[in-house]
């Protein structure tokens, strides 16, 4: 295995994640997204930190992933569940182990913290891929469905 390692992104690293963020739409949903909503729904995070956390994966120096966690507070738990978002890792970089390092090193933070209890991320129905990366990293398809309304979408 290569060997693969995660950071927290800084300001420095946007454009990287704005230009994986459009390949990823292109990729799984045939969707072109609007670069400079992107770049400003990036710059969103960096900007306020309580909307979630950039993380990145460097291979030999390069960055070739990132991800984006969210906090979501969770009464049961009483405890901060992050939603793993916008997983991107460069075709070059697939099957080399950096999502699997990156997910490690998000369990180990919640592990090692009284205020997480936990990670979650959704993924499209088709991709079976993804599916079978995250199953066999031990995470689970739970009980619950979900559901969204977004504004601007159509019907």
């Amino acid at each position: 295995m290569a060997s693969v390692t995660v950071r927290h992104a800084t300001i420095d690293d946007a454009s990287a994640i704005v230009e994986f963020q459009v390949r990823m739409a292109r990729e799984t949903q045939g969707i072109e997204l609007a670069g400079p909503v992107v770049q400003r729904g990036v710059a969103a995070v960096f900007d306020d930190p309580a909307k979630g956390a950039y993380w990145v994966a460097e291979l030999d120096g390069q960055i070739v992933a990132s991800l984006l966690t969210v906090p979501e507070w969770s009464d049961w738990r009483n405890a901060t569940v992050c939603w793993v978002h916008s997983v991107y890792v460069e075709p070059g970089a697939r099957r080399k182990g950096v999502f699997s390092t990156m997910y490690r090193h998000l369990r180990e933070r919640v592990e090692a913290s009284a205020d997480l209890a936990g990670l979650r991320l959704y993924t499209e129905h088709d991709n079976h891929t993804a599916k079978s990366v995250y199953e066999s990293l031990g995470m689970s398809r739970e009980r619950y469905l979900l559901y969204e309304w977004l504004a601007g979408e159509t019907d």
